[in-house]
């Protein structure tokens, strides 16, 4: 679904996309990873303190489809040095957003999505306008097996923005492999292109709706 993860190995493109949900969240690996890494190698506590003191700041860069890690792929490229900073961090101060949504993204990417879930949720509790994260909270439940709660969270989604588009796409995919529902799916996929038709999920949804009527081909919206 949507996301880099770190969110996110490689974005997908027109033609590697493997119609998967991705996560929303980009990364930000700037000056905080540069920090935490530095304090990790150096062993300083001096070193540690400036790869979190921007830690704080709840800003997060525009949603941006990323294709997101599998279990099977092993997490390649994210630390477990990584994790455990920022579950330290997260530990000694749950109310860190911008902690608990980097240690959830770290985790997302590795392929533990189920515990990505909690940090995803106390970051959304926290800070219940980000969009982002509560759609990367949506599609960490998904992968983790809970397609029902996928569904409540992405309509949370929505409720912040009608019209946010990897959310949109992400809906198509749970309907489609967790409901069973092509009708639905491809109600919701055209409901995107509507709305965003130049967008690179709208192109995506497109592929999307043309691959479901070729496995059903009476299969239409669900206004037909």
């Amino acid at each position: 679904m949507s996301r880099r993860r770190r969110d996110r190995p490689m974005p997908p493109t027109d033609h590697s996309w493997d119609g998967s949900p991705y996560r929303a969240e980009p990364p930000l690996l700037n000056s905080t990873m540069v920090g935490v890494i530095a304090g990790l190698l150096l062993g300083t506590f001096a070193g540690y303190l400036i790869g979190i003191q921007s830690l704080d700041r709840p800003t997060y860069a525009s949603a941006a489809p990323i294709a997101p890690a599998t279990a099977a792929s092993g997490g390649q490229g994210i630390s477990e040095d990584e994790i455990r900073a920022y579950r330290n961090v997260v530990t000694s101060d749950p109310t860190n957003v911008r902690a608990n949504v980097e240690l959830a993204n770290r985790l997302y990417d590795a392929g533990r999505y189920a515990e990505a879930v909690p940090y995803y949720q106390q970051a959304f509790t926290l800070n219940p306008k980000d969009i982002n994260v509560s759609t990367d909270l949506g599609t960490s439940l998904w992968y983790s097996g809970r397609a029902d709660d996928a569904l409540v969270q992405y309509d949370k989604s929505l409720a912040i923005d009608p019209k946010h588009a990897p959310t949109l796409f992400n809906i198509g995919i749970v309907r489609r492999d967790g409901k069973q529902d092509l009708v639905g799916a491809i109600d919701i996929w055209e409901r995107l292109v509507a709305l965003s038709p130049d967008s690179p999920d709208a192109t995506r949804a497109r592929q999307a709706i043309s691959s479901a009527r070729r496995q059903a081909p009476l299969v239409r919206s669900a206004d037909s």
